[in-house]
């Protein structure tokens, strides 16, 4: 039977075991939360990101997983700069075009701001500019997507953290936490 790991990646973690970088400022990786033998992500978050990572055994359930000829719907939390008016939103529902082509549309609402553990380094606070949550959730994945989604429409991505993947959430798990699914 496969095995399947939900692990709450932090903050400044990248989404591998090891790191090529150099030796003189390592950086953080699965290996450093993670000590189990041929598990392997299903899909990326990038090393600013937060949140849902899955990990497997199995080489069929990381392509489903992480495919996006398989649509697996990956919802996040957004903290944006600025407030979003409903023709930005509009504009993320039918899908925006990117340089690297057209989005699907996305699902995307206003939220409260979620009740999250605190980020280290915490995001930069401006008095005179507001800032508001969304939850977006999209069935692709490509590079840095939700970020340069809101940036396209006019709102930098401040804070993200995928909460959700398919079926799968981040409940329950604190940041550098893992469990079996």
């Amino acid at each position: 039977m496969a095995r399947l790991i939900l692990f709450n990646k932090p903050y400044g973690v990248l989404s591998q075991f090891t790191d090529k970088g150099t030796a003189d400022s390592p950086r953080a990786t699965l290996s450093d939360h993670i000590a189990l033998p041929g598990v392997y992500p299903a899909g990326r978050l990038d090393r600013d990101s937060e949140g849902l990572l899955v990990l497997t055994d199995d080489g069929r359930q990381q392509a489903r997983i992480a495919n996006p000829r398989f649509k697996a719907p990956k919802t996040y939390l957004v903290q944006v700069e600025g407030a979003p008016d409903d023709a930005a939103l509009a504009a993320l529902r039918s899908g925006v075009t990117l340089k690297d082509g057209p989005t699907r549309p996305a699902q995307v609402s206003r939220i409260d701001p979620p009740d999250l553990w605190p980020r280290d380094p915490p995001v930069r606070y401006r008095k005179s500019v507001p800032d508001t949550w969304l939850s977006l959730t999209i069935t692709e994945g490509r590079n840095r997507q939700v970020r340069r989604m809101t940036a396209h429409v006019g709102h930098p991505t401040l804070r993200l953290v995928r909460w959700r993947v398919g079926d799968w959430t981040l409940d329950g798990l604190t940041p550098g936490q893992w469990r079996d699914a």
